[in-house]
């Protein structure tokens, strides 16, 4: 029976168990063998990265056209207007074509842990946080979408992925559960 690893993601670790510095690999948090990140999170991004022990299951989470939603809070440099919402909400035309509709919203996050090192602040320049859904994962595609409406990513956190989320895991933990029949049948 396949199993799945929610590992919270530190910033600046990289979604691999090998690389130049071992201590920014998950090799350095999580020693279970067998077991391989379904789809990647960036370097500089935080949060939930799933992990499994089933090669199927790995595809079916990280494939795109499975269409699993994936919801990230994003910490933008401004406060984003009900048009930069609208147009998240309807789809942002990028560089290598466009978006699909994503759910946009303002969010205020609670008990979020403190990012090492800390994002840079502006005194002139607000910031705030926007919950975004997406059901695709090009590369740094959240940042080139708030990117696109004028309000630079400072801070990412991935939050859920399908059915699962964070939950209480601090930066660097991680728990096992077993995988619901549906996902191995």
């Amino acid at each position: 029976m396949p199993n799945l690893i929610l590992f919270n993601k530190p910033f600046n670790v990289l979604s691999q168990f090998t690389g130049d510095v071992p201590e920014q690999t998950l090799a350095h948090y999580i020693d279970m063998p067998g077991f391989y990140p379904a789809g990647r999170l960036d370097k500089d991004s935080e949060g939930l990265l799933l992990l499994t022990d089933d090669g199927q299951t790995q595809h079916r989470i990280a494939e795109p056209r499975y269409k699993l939603a994936k919801t990230y809070w994003a910490q933008v440099e401004g406060i984003p207007d009900d048009k930069a919402l609208i147009q998240l909400r309807n789809g942002i035309v990028l560089k290598d074509g466009p978006t699909r509709p994503a759910q946009a919203g303002l969010i205020e996050p609670t008990d979020l842990w403190p990012r090492v090192p800390p994002i840079r602040v502006r005194k002139q320049i607000p910031d705030s946080w926007v919950q975004l859904t997406i059901t695709e994962g090009r590369n740094r595609q959240v940042r080139r979408m708030t990117a696109a409406v004028g309000y630079p990513t400072l801070r990412l956190i991935r939050y859920q992925i399908g059915d699962w989320t964070l939950g209480s895991l601090s930066p660097g933990e991680w728990r096992i559960i077993e995988l619901p029949e549906r996902w191995w049948r």
